[in-house]
């Protein structure tokens, strides 16, 4: 009698419910199909993703664990803190890419403005030029782009780190902050119920699920044509023979209209990587970010 297949575990470092999760959950269940095996998702939320690529680390190279996270984990992490417990370039190899996506600058539906030359304006005559951005957690992209976002509009903005983004959400709907930036995936659902308005988004082009919505590349914040991304990751000494299945499977079912639709109005730009072009992207994107972390002057912590 025939062994039945090992299950595939596709580690997510966010909490179920969540847009990373919903990503994963969309994706696995084609993945069973395209693989012939068994695939369940497994939430290990923490730190930013931290805790989830440690037991990447952990686990054996057997083809049978895969990450799927973006750029924080990958990227950002290991240049802000000082011992995040995982080296990517050492303890990872990429398996394959799937999409970009942008961050976003969304305010509250008890914020006045309309729009973010509005809400420049509120936060000057309403809070003196001071004013509170909630981050879904801190020393993110999203904080230092809060800063940039007040260097450039000369304006005071203080960060408020939260531990995820449906903290931060839950006090935007509630009114107790007046924005808030995330990607544009977190806010996607609220922004199209009107329950909260996404005024920017970062990038050279405007996004295809809301066209409407002007890039800070317009309102004149440059230097952020590098998107963050989303991909898989698995252990270092993985076997190229499944790192090769693994990416064709993918790119099949990436490349599904109905699947491609569903990630699209999540907020994703869809676009299959393989694992060289997943590895180039976070490297190009790495030294993007290590630039402009060294000079904010924020010291790792």
């Amino acid at each position: 009698m025939a062994q039945p297949a090992k299950p595939l575990r596709i580690l997510v470092g966010f909490p179920p419910g969540g847009g990373t999760d919903a990503i994963a959950r969309t994706l696995s269940e084609r993945l069973k199909d395209a693989l012939g095996v068994p695939v369940v998702v497994d939430n290990r939320p923490g730190a930013g993703g931290q805790i989830a690529a440690q037991v990447l680390k952990a686990a054996p190279p057997d083809g049978t664990t895969v990450f799927l996270t973006h750029d924080h984990t990958i990227s950002i992490l290991p240049l802000v803190v000082k011992n995040p417990g995982y080296q990517p370039d050492h303890d990872f190899v990429p398996v394959a890419g799937f999409a970009t996506f942008v961050n976003a600058f969304a305010v509250s539906g008890g914020t006045p403005a309309k729009d973010f030359d509005e809400y420049v304006q509120w936060v000057r005559t309403q809070g003196g030029g001071k004013g509170a951005v909630g981050i879904p957690a801190p020393a993110s992209t999203p904080e230092f782009l809060v800063k940039l976002v007040g260097e450039k509009f000369q304006l005071d903005l203080v960060s408020a780190p939260y531990r995820g983004a449906a903290p931060m959400m839950a006090d935007m709907l509630g009114n107790q902050i007046g924005a808030g930036v995330g990607s544009v995936q977190d806010f996607m659902e609220n922004h199209k119920a009107g329950k909260l308005r996404v005024v920017a988004v970062l990038g050279t082009k405007r996004q295809a699920a809301m066209p409407q919505v002007p890039t800070f590349d317009e309102l004149g914040l440059k230097g952020f044509a590098d998107l963050p991304y989303y991909g898989f990751y698995a252990p270092a000494g993985t076997s190229q023979k499944f790192i090769n299945q693994f990416a064709v499977a993918l790119a099949e079912v990436v490349t599904a209209p109905e699947v491609r639709e569903r990630l699209t109005a999540m907020g994703l730009t869809v676009g299959f990587m393989t694992p060289q072009q997943l590895g180039a992207r976070e490297r190009a994107y790495t030294e993007t970010w290590r630039r402009i972390i060294k000079t904010s002057g924020f010291v790792p912590q």
